[in-house]
């Protein structure tokens, strides 16, 4: 894999950006703090838990401080596009979805909290963007569009659920995402868009039958100078084990024109692989939560986080490069990591992925570079 060049673009990829519950908490309009949870009942009390481990929190806070230290670290990387997996409901309706056991909601009048990150896109196939039903679905479509941001992977019904949407990279070049999810990552049946219902798009399995529905969409799609990304929900929430059908899944799709596969659901990051010269993101762990002060999963350090930023050929699709920007989660923002952490990021995307042939380095500035054998 060669370095970045001057032809080369450059996208940011995000894991889960979580901004219910405790976030919507922290920021100038908080919602509606309630909640049906087993064991908790007010939003507020991710806030204290979080403060109560690493110190007081006091909102009101400023839109900016969920993303902390990710704002100048993105706008360093002045990146062409920029793509997130949006997994919260953005609306006032208090109509809890039945047969879930945790439902994330974020008051409308705190979208400047995703303007400030300005995400060009924010994928919505994932298992809480229904959190709050269609009409929160509805809402969450009208108050990203209302934002000057696109969707991808939900909508009105299945038509606009499977919608591409298509990104200027210059004058000769354009970035077009698709998404989609997977049962997998506990996405209910239910919630799949129809003809004439709004929903997510449900991939039916990760067969090869419906990688090649995908590649004929993009076949149709593609033309020279474009760079496809394929967004995708899937699997379980911890560990770094990469099931086999997805293994399969993603090289079907990048043998049939997909340049980025970019998967997430999983709340810590998962291996890297670069196949043919395209780059697989199993599972890019979360970016945003308010997991904080909850225990348990300690081994995987959910703290810690990833910024992604590959680099691509536009007029070939090949993967130049992958720099990856490590922060932690300290009082619900994300701060830079030690020089232990991100060693510790290093080494262990470095053991997982080592089955794709893929190493991780740390570099001087604290960022991190793949390298592909």
């Amino acid at each position: 894999m060669a370095g970045d060049s001057l032809r080369t673009r450059t996208l940011l990829l995000t894991g889960d950006v979580m901004l219910g519950r405790g976030i919507d908490q922290l920021l100038p309009n908080p919602g509606d703090p309630r909640l049906i949870e087993r064991y908790v009942d007010d939003a507020r009390y991710y806030v204290r838990a979080a403060g109560s481990q690493n110190g007081r929190i006091r909102p009101p806070l400023p839109v900016t401080w969920p993303w902390g230290d990710a704002l100048a670290a993105i706008d360093a990387a002045e990146p062409d596009a920029r793509v997130i997996n949006l997994e919260t409901a953005i609306t006032h309706d208090g109509r809890f979805a039945p047969g879930k056991e945790v439902h994330y909601r974020m008051c409308p009048d705190n979208i400047a909290v995703l303007r400030v990150a300005r995400p060009d896109v924010c994928v919505l196939a994932n298992n809480h963007v229904l959190d709050f039903g269609p009409a929160g679905l509805t809402d969450t479509v009208d108050a990203l569009t209302g934002a000057g941001i696109a969707t991808a992977g939900a909508g009105q019904d299945a038509t606009a659920a499977s919608r591409p949407v298509v990104i200027p990279l210059g004058a000769d070049h354009r970035l077009i995402v698709l998404a989609a999810a997977d049962e997998s990552s506990g996405v209910p049946p239910q919630w799949t868009a129809t003809e004439h219902g709004p929903g997510v798009r449900l991939l039916p399995d990760l067969s090869a039958a419906t990688a090649e529905t995908i590649t004929a969409e993009v076949a149709e799609l593609k033309r020279p100078g474009d760079v496809v990304l394929f967004s995708v929900h899937w699997g379980s929430n911890w560990g770094y084990n990469v099931p086999r059908q997805q293994i399969r899944f993603a090289h079907h799709l990048a043998d049939g024109g997909v340049d980025i596969v970019h998967g997430h659901s999983s709340h810590n990051p998962r291996p890297l692989d670069v196949y043919h010269d395209r780059l697989i993101l199993y599972g890019c762990g979360d970016l945003i939560n308010d997991y904080e002060g909850i225990t348990g999963y300690e081994e995987y350090r959910g703290d810690l986080r990833l910024l992604y930023f590959p680099s691509v050929d536009p007029d070939t699709g090949r993967l130049t490069g992958l720099r990856l920007v490590p922060l932690r989660s300290r009082r619900l923002r994300l701060i830079r990591t030690t020089t232990a952490e991100s060693a510790w990021l290093a080494d262990t995307l470095t053991r997982f992925s080592g089955r794709f042939g893929a190493r991780v380095s740390p570099e001087p500035d604290g960022g991190l570079r793949l390298a592909v054998s």
